[in-house]
């Protein structure tokens, strides 16, 4: 069939999707945020993960709940499509859309930075370039070539961060003793204020992406209705583990900022002084594969999102509905996906860090939304207390942590989605009327 992602024997297992999770959240980035959640939180990262971790999960839970009852949907825009209707549906897909596009550009990005570090005598440009230009031949394969692929990817980043923990654990035992070790000073690290842990778990909530991309898999997984909604939970346990233990080690390595020349540039100083000037190259070339496996996911997750809403005639595009006849994929959304992400030789990495923002927590507040309308107003399933408990309270409570995130937005960002958001809703209105243009047309002919 060349309309729909057709049942073949490239199939995802749970841990092929858990994976590309995984590879979509980028486990290193904690490297890249502790010198600027360490100075907001005052030395608690560690903290300040696991009051991520439980806000996230709360949504992560409505996610899977969801995924249970539209298996064969994808993404946050079809679920509350399914609940709430095609407008707020497109509405929720349009700002989900602006994340998913972003994120493929932002890692190309980064790969050029890190590129002209190792190779500074090619031009970013041609890096860029090259670099896209492969992760987008290789999106156009099955998507079991990528899921296996992650799992090289991603095992490698996690290997150096466990040598890096184990540098850590020596050096610190060699300074002051073994039992320096074991201490719970990396939680409070002397201070009990907790508004600074809100304002850094706001930062670090969007470190774990990779949940919402796991339902974008659900027509290429064995048996979706069991496998995702583990795959979203697995994936956010799974990642903010990896968070928390890399965290913990920097944070008894690095109790404060002080070493730190730029704290918002901490990352090279970090691996710097625990290994040394070998151990830092090997590091960063460790941080762009882990780039490179996050590129791979994000861009067959956004490939397919486009897909997906071209199919529903959310937007319109009768060629990305082609999908190959031997890979199973959509062609020319990865393809399309491949060329924004070339923009990365124009853009600038903060503006497009404030757009995904935005786009993911409009994705999270519709799916907290969507679970609560669907048992308090159309299936009135809140009387017991365990039904209201699962349909009533962890759906407001999760929408209320993302309300946080919400008061916590820069402003920059704020402005740029709305004006996105504006733009979707101009085309939506235009849609409609013009629906109704052609209708009372075809009517007036008979």
């Amino acid at each position: 069939m060349q309309n729909e992602l057709v049942k073949t024997n490239h199939q995802l297992s749970l841990w092929q999707v858990v994976v590309i999770g995984i590879a979509y959240m980028t486990p290193m980035t904690v490297f890249d945020t502790f010198g600027i959640v360490s100075g907001v939180t005052h030395g608690r990262v560690p903290l300040t993960y696991i009051f991520a971790l439980l806000s996230i999960l709360l949504t992560a839970f409505s996610y899977s709940r969801l995924s249970i009852l539209y298996p064969n949907s994808s993404s946050a825009y079809a679920y509350t499509e399914n609940i709430c209707g095609r407008a707020s549906g497109f509405i929720v897909g349009w700002g989900t859309l602006l994340d998913y596009l972003l994120l493929p550009m932002i890692n190309s990005l980064l790969s050029g930075i890190y590129l002209e570090a190792l190779f500074p005598m090619v031009p970013v440009w041609i890096s860029i370039t090259l670099y896209t230009m492969l992760v987008t031949y290789l999106n156009c394969k099955n998507i079991s070539l990528i899921a296996n692929l992650n799992f090289i990817f991603v095992g490698v980043p996690v290997l150096l961060t466990i040598v890096f923990i184990y540098l850590v654990i020596r050096d610190l035992t060699l300074l002051h003793g073994p039992g320096y070790i074991f201490t719970f000073r990396p939680l409070i690290n002397g201070d009990y204020s907790f508004i600074p842990l809100v304002s850094g778990a706001a930062v670090l909530c969007f470190s774990f992406l990779g949940f919402d991309a796991v339902t974008t898999l659900s027509n290429e997984t064995r048996e979706p209705k069991k496998t995702i909604p583990r795959a979203i939970i697995l994936t956010v346990l799974i990642g903010g583990t990896i968070f928390f233990i890399s965290a913990w080690y920097i944070q008894l390595y690095y109790p404060t900022n002080i070493q730190f020349k730029n704290p918002t540039k901490a990352m090279p100083e970090i691996v710097l002084y625990v290994g040394g000037r070998l151990f830092q190259s090997i590091f960063l070339i460790a941080i762009l594969i882990n780039t490179f496996a996050s590129a791979l996911a994000s861009h067959a997750s956004a490939a397919r999102l486009l897909y997906s809403m071209c199919k529903n005639e959310m937007i319109p595009g009768k060629i990305f509905q082609y999908i190959h006849p031997k890979y199973n994929t959509p062609l020319f959304c990865v393809l399309f996906i491949g060329f924004v992400s070339l923009s990365a030789v124009f853009f600038q990495l903060d503006t497009a860090v404030s757009l995904v923002s935005f786009g993911a927590m409009i994705a999270f507040s519709a799916v907290n939304i969507s679970v609560f309308i669907l048992y308090f107003f159309k299936g009135k399933d809140f009387r017991s207390p365990k039904a209201f408990t699962m349909n009533i309270f962890l759906p407001l409570l999760g929408l209320f942590t993302v309300g946080i995130m919400w008061c916590n937005l820069e402003e920059d960002s704020f402005l740029l989605g709305t004006s996105w958001s504006i733009v979707g809703i101009i085309y939506l209105i235009y849609c409609k009327t013009r629906k109704k243009f052609i209708y009372k047309q075809k009517m007036l002919s008979k």
